[in-house]
């Protein structure tokens, strides 16, 4: 059966239509830095919409600080003043490192959703739907890290570092969160449920937080113990953080945390990107 041959007037509406198409320039695909930009504006959006994201970076820091502090702080320093200069530089490293679990759950629902199979048919640089939600989610970071300082200080934490120091700090802790998010990024890719995430992080975050110098000092542990507590890498980041913020921290102690960042961002971030590529 043969089609009929378009009408005259058909004709016309298409030969103007490929007129007005022709008269445009087609638009540049957007570089790689516009496009990151654009999605760290997305997820900076999305905090509007989810507003238990805030309230997260507020109350769990704030608990952790007035737990350990009050719980523990005398048993374990002797008194809770000396206690929460040792503990509250730790507990912003774990603080981020929970934290850095969220961006993993939403990668993973959005996948789910069939958001990231429309992201895929456009024309930009594939990596930064990820880089942009990444970086978006640092705002989240420095406001958990500015509000638990700022408790600190209202319960007598004082930095020697001062300001210099404490800024010096919340870099470090924003390098060592991005990089840590991408191992998160890559179990978003591969588990069925945002829920799992959640589950999974846990039974790695928890050990690494607790068997490290976060809560105690790694010499009061049994050998064997101390021995997985100084090699931790959340430990290398609380030792910087807590250097940072007291004015004692070395080169070296900086200079590992960039490097065990640096590690993990170099391992994850394209393990991410092929998982990525090959979602179906």
């Amino acid at each position: 059966m043969t089609s009929s041959p378009a009408t005259p007037s058909q004709s016309g509406v298409d030969e103007n239509l490929r007129k007005a198409l022709a008269a445009h320039s087609r638009p540049s695909q957007p570089n790689p830095l516009y496009a990151s930009r654009t999605f760290v504006w997305r997820a900076m959006i999305g905090f509007k919409h989810a507003p238990e994201q805030v309230g997260e970076a507020i109350v769990m820091p704030f608990m952790f600080v007035l737990m350990f502090t009050y719980l523990f702080g005398g048993a374990i320093a002797g008194s809770t003043g000396e206690y929460l200069h040792y503990f509250l530089p730790g507990i912003l490293v774990m603080t981020v490192l929970i934290m850095t679990v969220n961006t993993g759950a939403a990668l993973n629902s959005e996948i789910a959703k069939g958001v990231f199979d429309r992201f895929r048919t456009l024309p930009f640089w594939q990596p930064a739907t990820i880089v942009g939600a990444l970086v978006g989610d640092a705002v989240r970071y420095t406001f958990a890290i500015v509000m638990t300082i700022g408790l600190g200080m209202v319960l007598g934490f004082r930095p020697d570092g001062g300001v210099g120091g404490a800024l010096l700090a919340l870099v470090i802790l924003l390098v060592f969160a991005f990089s840590v998010g991408w191992i998160f990024t890559t179990l978003g890719m591969v588990v069925r449920k945002p829920e799992s995430i959640s589950n999974t992080s846990m039974m790695l975050l928890f050990p690494l937080s607790f068997i490290s110098n976060i809560f105690t000092k790694p010499e009061t542990m049994p050998g064997w113990l101390e021995a997985v507590a100084r090699v931790n890498p959340v430990s290398h980041a609380a030792t910087a953080v807590r250097g940072l913020l007291h004015g004692t921290a070395t080169a070296s102690q900086i200079g590992l945390v960039l490097l065990v960042s640096a590690l993990l961002t170099a391992i994850f971030a394209p393990l991410t990107m092929y998982l990525y590529r090959r979602k179906q």
